[in-house]
């Protein structure tokens, strides 16, 4: 009977230690019973994350392929009109060709032909410099491969015209301090 006993009192300590840890939250060993189970969270979470950012990545795509069409579009907008205003401004100096034209069929006076003629290159001239555009001062110049352009070289005529430029072939122009066509020139040696 005594034996019967502690083995009852051994069953009912066991028992009542097991119910201690798994109601005792202070417990050693108990600690993963009071925390909320966030495996799942956690994962949907970062996929929520995810699906945001990538949604973020498309949009950020699709606007930037939006941006280069449409500066590639203005660009080439700008291209095909780029010489508009060069070009409305030339017309004028047109109709005074056109003009000048009508005037030398019908007149016969060469003093006043030759005045007309002087106006429209004047005025050519004076549009032309309005935009920017300068000509180039290369006679009696030193030759310069930056800026001319040799299409032959002849004799000096002078000792001081070796190395320089004698003859302008094609006068060389700036267009805003930049060259837009080289000088062709003869070159004295």
């Amino acid at each position: 009977m005594e034996e019967q006993e502690m083995t009852q009192k051994t069953e009912s300590a066991e028992k009542d230690n097991r119910l201690d840890i798994n109601t005792d939250e202070n417990a050693a060993g108990t600690s993963h019973l009071n925390e909320p189970v966030e495996d799942e969270n956690a994962t949907e979470k970062l996929e929520t994350a995810l699906q945001e950012q990538k949604d973020k990545y498309l949009r950020l795509m699709a606007e930037f392929d939006n941006f280069r069409r449409r500066t590639a579009k203005e660009r080439l907008e700008l291209i095909q009109t780029a010489g508009k205003d060069v070009i409305l401004s030339l017309l004028d100096v047109l109709d005074d060709c056109d003009r000048a034209e009508k005037q030398l069929l019908a007149n016969e006076d060469l003093v006043a032909q030759k005045e007309g003629i002087m106006l429209v290159f004047n005025k050519l001239r004076s549009t032309l410099q309005a935009k920017g555009v300068k000509p180039m001062e290369s006679i009696h110049q030193d030759f310069d491969v930056e800026k001319h352009e040799a299409i032959t070289e002849i004799p000096a005529p002078a000792e001081e015209l070796k190395g320089k430029v004698i003859d302008e072939v094609m006068k060389g122009y700036y267009m805003n301090d930049k060259i837009i066509r080289f000088a062709k020139v003869v070159v004295g040696k």
